[in-house]
């Protein structure tokens, strides 16, 4: 059973005031709180278990190496990978893509090679592919959301031609919550032998993933989006598409052996991880997934969907709010303006003085402003420990930000 007075009880900092006020922490889409369990992680890892991973011989280094490593399952098992061989641990989302570019995408793209891209997508999942651009000529082509923000994943098929080495595309805005069926899309790709990189790092959070399902290529996730320490994440490689990569990075761990005239690389997934990991942070990133996998990813996306129903109608209800795009399949994430207000940046301060933390910007995503129409929105995005309470203080506080702007 989903008990959410029993979650909210495991963060800490869900008790404290801003200005006030009993904090309504609403910017879940930037990052996420920590539960206890593994704010605890991190504190034993660095005060009474800390070494350097696969290097030593002595209890502490194997003791770290162990949890370390015991991640790449946990990993594996949150997403449904086949192989933990296929789990390559990253410092987050931007760092998993950008290995995918220079490690497969670059030896492999030529001028006009193409990679197929959607508007909907953060700039982690945009500049990347620009390097590649400007670097080798390869053809960026863009398919656009619908008036209301749903991306149709035949529109992405017929964008495939002859030329597309890629299909990058991200499985839930962070902007407008869409939800985007990768799945559709990684099958027509499939039949056309395109490969596709799915980021996920706002779906992981909201519902349950199953890349075998799914059909990518390569799908990435993000610690700190999910309950886990920041400079964590993980990227799923297919066996086959990791063969084809060359290392991006060079250093310890990487190698078998180095040679004044030759060198030759370590087996993947460690081909992949040069240099000492963040070892306490990936720990902390498999505490919070086995935390997440403990409430099950059904009962999240079930609390959220509800929360998502309950917000987009009381928000609905507030005639001089614009909220950007309604997406027919989306998570708890609303992007708005309000009507005769300046920036977005001042309803953000307004809604702090009441204890209501969102985000304001372009939140990492100018293509798709410039295709709203916008410079920059707030953003209240919710996660699991937030409640129907919390949306109506949300309300409460934009009412007064329309009375103090109007």
């Amino acid at each position: 059973m989903f008990d959410v007075n029993a979650i909210r009880a495991d963060f800490p900092i869900l008790k404290r005031e801003v200005n006030g006020k009993p904090l309504v922490y609403l910017d879940n889409g930037a990052s996420a709180q920590k539960p206890q369990v593994v704010i605890d992680a991190i504190t034993r890892g660095y005060a009474e278990e800390y070494s350097n991973v696969h290097r030593g011989l002595h209890f502490l280094s194997n003791l770290a190496t162990e949890k370390y490593e015991s991640t790449r399952d946990i990993v594996r098992k949150f997403i449904n990978a086949p192989s933990e061989d296929e789990i390559v641990f990253t410092s987050g989302t931007t760092e998993g893509i950008n290995l995918i570019s220079y490690a497969w995408a670059a030896p492999r793209f030529e001028a006009g090679d193409e990679i197929v891209l959607s508007v909907l997508e953060h700039h982690a999942n945009i500049v990347p592919w620009h390097f590649l651009r400007e670097r080798q000529g390869v053809v960026l082509k863009w398919v656009e959301p619908d008036a209301n923000g749903n991306l149709d994943p035949q529109a992405v098929l017929d964008a495939v031609g002859p030329k597309t080495k890629l299909v990058a595309v991200t499985h839930c805005s962070n902007v407008l919550g869409t939800i985007v069926d990768v799945k559709t899309i990684c099958a027509g790709a499939r039949e056309q032998g395109v490969p596709v990189l799915v980021d996920g790092s706002q779906s992981a959070v909201h519902m349950p993933v199953d890349v075998q399902d799914i059909g990518c290529d390569f799908f990435a996730i993000t610690g700190h989006k999910l309950y886990g320490p920041s400079g964590s994440g993980a990227m799923f490689i297919a066996k086959e598409r990791m063969a084809e990569m060359r290392p991006f990075m060079g250093g310890g761990d990487m190698i078998r052996e180095v040679g004044r005239d030759e060198v030759s690389y370590n087996d993947a997934p460690m081909k992949f991880e040069a240099g000492t990991p963040g070892i306490v942070q990936t720990i902390g990133m498999g505490v919070a997934l086995d935390y997440l996998m403990n409430i099950g990813m059904e009962n999240v996306a079930r609390h959220e969907h509800d929360l998502r129903t309950y917000a987009d109608e009381k928000l609905r209800g507030l005639n001089w709010l614009n909220l950007q795009g309604n997406p027919h399949d989306k998570a708890a994430i609303f992007s708005f303006t309000i009507d005769g207000a300046g920036h977005p940046h001042d309803i953000s301060t307004v809604l702090d003085k009441k204890g209501v933390a969102v985000r304001a910007g372009s939140h990492c995503a100018m293509p798709l402003m410039d295709h709203l129409g916008i410079n920059a929105s707030c953003r209240a995005s919710f996660g699991m420990y937030n409640t129907r309470e919390e949306v109506d203080k949300l309300v409460d506080a934009l009412e007064l930000c329309h009375e103090l702007f109007a």
